[in-house]
């Protein structure tokens, strides 16, 4: 036998096992290097929402939107808790922008259109479809010998009225739309729109609604767009024997109706969006105070359950402290005439305008919880929901997609309250705590025209951009007017990213709109890259943004010289600086002030290497 062949038979063998153990390494690793990869773009680039014609017809100034302006509403609606119905009328006076015969309106295809009358002349529109299953699109057809045939054809949860002639521009008008049935029930309130029927700790019937997003459309007829409010609205609302109804504005009269039910007749003298017309049915306890600041004197209107009335009468003193706070950043309370009011409802809390929606129990934090100790020491309801009166009520986005001007701004509102009464380090720990409520999972910014808002970062991560914003801008003498500026500048209209970034920009004399794009426009914030080397005694940083905006360049504050934070002008591409700090892991940004994500490579050279490039 040849021994030397054998041997070399085994050194090839062997040669072989380690060449398909080397292959069967690199496939592991190709497989786990792909599923990591898979993993990462599912987590990174999670696919878009599909929108449909539905979505367009809700979310969309369409032409039928567009021809026409809103000018008065007068809402008119009888609320039964025990068949949990709701049957009346709402009356749309409008402007003609541009001339046309055929309009849109909207109200949820689940309630019944009862008629429909233009400028009282009684064309009157009748249900030539009652036998069809609701929801499906239908025709109804005028019953009016002097006028002819008048059609309507529903579409989703819009319908589009033909008028029996153009309406000319310039020209003014009046829609009565009558309807009945039951509105949609409100599964989660006040993240999911609808009624909520409850029966309160006596037993007494308890209905309020919430419609943000969902869509006011989900329980009365209107034009169902944030950007068109009427400027100014009635609210009438009738209800059973022993019950009370509270809305949004003044209360005029008090009526007993024959039937033995009371209608309350409440009426709003400014711009009001849709989605914040509210109604609170059931039996409250009232109490009332007054906040003067200067010659103005606010009214202050509380309604609770009977049985929380001493409570109340504490917790809510709260009110005139966040007035005073809220008045000294952004200027006066915008709804004056209509006065304030806290209602107790059985959710947590919206901010209807002039009658903010309380559910917080009485309690500290949000429903008695926070992030950090200093949000224990005031009620959350009370100063977020209230912040609303000036951003979401006063100042409106136009689209739900720009959702994040009324939460951000909003949430931003609760470290400034916090500021004015326990001091900025207290705030910059409240605005901090909220970080670990970020998801990064998708745009706070969401897809015009749709109907559909952001992501939820927009509440935490709105208040940390701002934040950020404000450190950028490093100059409280120009913030402070520039929030309040966006008050007075846009008090009582509709408004868009790019209003907000135009004013900052025109404010400040810089273009931020790198900053704005990147945290608002894309999920994740900036990452800062920063390598960092000791050779001998010598420290070097290379550093530079990876972000998804091209031009991002936001200067950011970190530890260049012992612990002082300093000016760094980090850009897209690397650059090099020495630092003078004890150990390359101590380099530092000032996280508190910059929401960013940092990334630090740090290690030791031999003072013997060549230095690179």
């Amino acid at each position: 036998m040849d021994f030397a062949y054998l041997e070399q038979m085994k050194k090839l063998q062997s040669r072989k096992q380690l060449m398909k153990f080397f292959c069967i390494l690199i496939s592991i690793g190709t497989i786990v290097f792909c599923a990591d990869l898979l993993a990462q773009r599912t987590a990174e680039t999670r696919p878009l929402p599909v929108f449909t014609r539905v979505d367009t017809v809700r979310g969309m100034l369409t032409p039928e939107r567009r021809c026409y302006d809103v000018r008065f509403y007068h809402l008119d609606v009888r609320i039964d808790p025990a068949q949990r119905s709701i049957s009346g009328s709402n009356t749309i006076e409008f402007t003609v922008d541009s001339a046309f015969d055929r309009m849109q309106i909207d109200l949820f295809a689940n309630l019944r259109i009862d008629s429909i009358v233009l400028d009282g002349a009684g064309r009157r529109l009748l249900d030539e479809s009652s036998r069809r299953p609701m929801g499906l699109s239908t025709r109804r057809v005028v019953d009016d010998s002097s006028s002819g045939t008048l059609r309507y054809t529903r579409d989703s949860n819009a319908f589009f009225v033909m008028l029996p002639g153009i309406l000319a521009k310039g020209s003014t008008h009046s829609l009565k739309v009558s309807y009945s049935g039951n509105p949609i029930v409100a599964n989660n309130p006040p993240w999911q729109g609808g009624f909520t029927w409850k029966n309160d700790s006596s037993g007494n019937p308890w209905a309020v609604v919430t419609c943000q997003v969902t869509g006011a459309s989900c329980w009365w007829p209107n034009k169902d767009h944030q950007s068109d409010e009427p400027d100014s609205m009635s609210i009438s609302v009738t209800v059973p024997p022993g019950l009370e109804d509270v809305s949004n504005g003044r209360l005029r009269a008090v009526t007993k109706l024959s039937d033995g039910w009371t209608r309350y007749d409440w009426f709003v003298s400014y711009p009001i969006n849709n989605y914040n017309v509210t109604v609170n049915v059931g039996k409250f306890a009232h109490f009332s105070d007054v906040y003067s600041d200067g010659d103005e004197h606010l009214t202050l209107d509380y309604y609770v359950q009977p049985g929380h009335l001493e409570r109340a009468k504490e917790q809510f003193k709260q009110a005139k402290t966040m007035l005073k706070s809220f008045e000294k950043y952004f200027g006066p309370y915008p709804f004056i005439r209509d006065g304030y009011k806290l209602i107790e409802s059985p959710h947590n809390g919206m901010e209807h305008q002039s009658a903010v929606a309380y559910g917080n129990r009485f309690l500290g934090g949000y429903v008695g919880r926070s992030s950090s100790p200093v949000g224990m020491k005031f009620d959350f309801i009370i100063v977020h929901e209230s912040a609303h009166e000036w951003w979401g009520n006063s100042v409106t986005s136009k689209d739900v997609a720009d959702m994040w001007i009324h939460e951000g701004f909003g949430a931003y509102s609760e470290a400034l309250f916090v500021e004015d009464q326990f001091g900025r380090e207290d705030a910059l720990n409240y605005i901090n705590a909220k970080k670990q409520n970020v998801r990064n999972d998708r745009p706070i910014v969401g897809v015009y025209n749709v109907q559909n808002q952001g992501s939820g970062d927009m509440y935490d991560k709105g208040q940390l951009v701002l934040n950020t914003l404000r450190s950028v801008i490093d100059n409280d003498d120009l913030w402070f007017p520039l929030l309040r500026g966006l008050q007075e500048t846009y008090k009582y209209t509709t408004i868009t990213y790019d209003t907000i970034v135009a004013y900052v920009n025109r404010r400040t004399g810089k273009d931020f709109t790198y900053l704005f794009d990147q945290y608002l426009k894309n999920a994740k914030p900036p990452q800062l890259e920063v390598i960092a080397r000791k050779k001998g005694e010598k420290i070097t940083a290379r550093y530079r943004w990876v972000a998804d905006v091209p031009d991002f360049q936001m200067p950011i504050k970190a530890t260049i010289s012992g612990n002082k934070y300093e000016w760094l002008y980090p850009k897209k591409e690397w650059q090099t600086i020495e630092l003078h700090i004890d150990r390359p892991e101590d380099f530092r940004v000032a996280e508190r002030l910059f929401y960013v994500e940092v990334r630090l490579n740090y290690g030791y050279l031999d003072p013997r290497l060549p230095d690179q490039p």
